[in-house]
């Protein structure tokens, strides 16, 4: 077998917060008055997350680490996780992940790996995508159309022989 090369590539929008709709806006606010609520004596490192759901709904998450590091959970995973318990079926429309940590990079904070794929599995399973709005502090936005669009050649049931 000859060997190829596998390419991927993914676009992401950076634009002033400022410039986006007012629900874009709002679900930012939201983030961020829930990374008030992170506990993390540890990283330092405040995350906090709001998913819109299709019905309206706002669910907040926020970091909380443990000394344990694994023990804890990151703010979107909360966010996912808790919109899931609370309202079942309804499909999740965008989330919002921001930190006003001075550490954060404005041009690459990202979900960790294990969060993007949470994400990307909820798209999947509700058959839709989710915006993803990213900021640091106040900077400019992040904008993912699709989780899918942070995660390539995803582990999904392709992978499993499904």
């Amino acid at each position: 077998m000859s060997s190829k090369t596998l390419n991927y590539s993914c676009t992401i929008e950076q634009t002033p917060a400022a410039e986006l709709p007012q629900t874009d806006r709002d679900l930012l606010a939201a983030a961020h008055k829930a990374a008030l609520q992170a506990y993390a004596p540890y990283s330092k490192f405040q995350v906090g997350a709001a998913a819109r759901l299709e019905n309206g709904q706002i669910v907040l998450g926020a970091n909380q680490e443990n000394m344990s590091y694994p023990q804890g959970m990151c703010g979107e995973r909360i966010a996912v996780f808790t919109a899931g318990a609370q309202h079942p079926g309804v499909a999740i429309e965008a989330v919002a992940i921001v930190s006003p940590s001075p550490i954060a990079n404005p041009n690459a904070f990202m979900p960790c790996g294990g969060c993007r794929q949470v994400l990307l599995e909820s798209e999947q399973r509700q058959s839709g995508a989710i915006r993803l709005l990213l900021q640091a502090r106040d900077e400019a936005v992040l904008i993912s159309e699709s989780a899918a669009n942070l995660v390539p050649f995803a582990f999904d049931a392709q992978g499993l022989g499904s």
